[in-house]
């Protein structure tokens, strides 16, 4: 298959792509939210249309209500989102009194202890998951040793996954730098969700490895059968990701203002996902097991 053939030039690709999104997230940073960070966040819902001096007027009183820094950012037409410090329940109304005839959609308040402990606990979250992950593949793929070890599958698992983490991070570090958008809980949540549908569909590409390598007897070198287990799994990766693309791009475009960064970071991680399950982790066998032969 032409995967095979051209395996070096989809392996640059790939990592041509982490890097960039090491650097865009070294550079530009993931801005946390009140989850990770301590705050509140009040969304209100305005009669008219909002428009830029409608944001600049509302940032410029809540500071000076507040006596603190104050993110204001337009949501949809009508709504505005307001990101500040921890505010007391009288600050809380005294803001709200502010503004005269506004809807309040949504209140949420995070103390900064609950924050700091809310972050500790995802990133772990996401190295358990990966662990966790290592560890199955290592031992569903127990019986596989030739020519491939199977603590190698596991070793190539993790390089995907962490392909597939990076670039969103990237992206969103990108996302967020242009339109404010922040780092919270939804966003840990997308990147477990990224985590177990690349694994999936990695693990599917790799159980026919396995099937075909039993089949052939040896008969066949492990590159044309890498090759023949990619064509047999190709369509259905292809499908099955487009599937969960057009659900994503119908949460993005008719979904709350709230799942919106949610449903983009998922969009990037599900694409890069099925990038890594096809381009970058049956290639990678493929270079394991020539490396093992030298």
């Amino acid at each position: 298959m032409f995967i095979i053939k051209y395996k070096k030039y989809f392996l640059v690709l790939s990592s041509l792509l982490v890097i960039a999104s090491v650097v865009l997230v070294l550079t530009l940073g993931l801005k946390p939210a009140i989850d990770f960070t301590g705050g509140s966040l009040i969304e209100l819902e305005m009669k008219t249309l909002v428009t830029e001096a409608d944001v600049l007027s509302t940032k410029q009183k809540a500071e000076e209500l507040l006596s603190a820094p104050a993110l204001v950012q337009p949501v949809g037409e009508n709504g505005i989102l307001i990101r500040t410090r921890t505010l007391t329940q009288g600050e809380h109304e005294k803001l709200l009194t502010s503004f005269g005839d506004v809807d309040e959609k949504r209140f949420d308040s995070i103390g900064p202890v609950i924050g700091k402990e809310l972050r500790t606990k995802s990133f772990w979250a996401i190295g358990l998951v990966i662990v966790l992950i290592v560890l199955y593949i290592t031992f569903a793929f127990r019986k596989v040793s030739k020519p491939v070890s199977s603590w190698k599958y596991g070793l190539i698992a993790v390089v995907t996954l962490v392909h597939d983490v990076i670039v969103p991070a990237g992206f969103f570090a990108l996302w967020g730098y242009y339109t404010g958008a922040q780092m919270d809980v939804l966003f840990i949540t997308a990147i477990l969700a990224i985590l177990g549908f690349s694994i999936h569909d990695t693990i599917v590409v790799f159980d026919r490895i396995r099937e075909n390598l039993r089949l052939s007897g040896g008969k066949e070198s492990f590159a044309i059968i890498v090759g023949q287990s990619l064509s047999q799994t190709f369509t259905r990766s292809i499908n099955t990701s487009l599937t969960v693309v057009l659900t994503l791009l119908a949460l993005m475009l008719f979904g709350g203002a709230s799942t919106k960064d949610f449903a983009l970071v998922l969009l990037v991680g599900i694409v890069a996902g099925t990038y890594s399950s096809i381009f970058v982790a049956s290639p990678l066998l493929v270079v394991a097991e020539s490396l093992q032969k030298k």
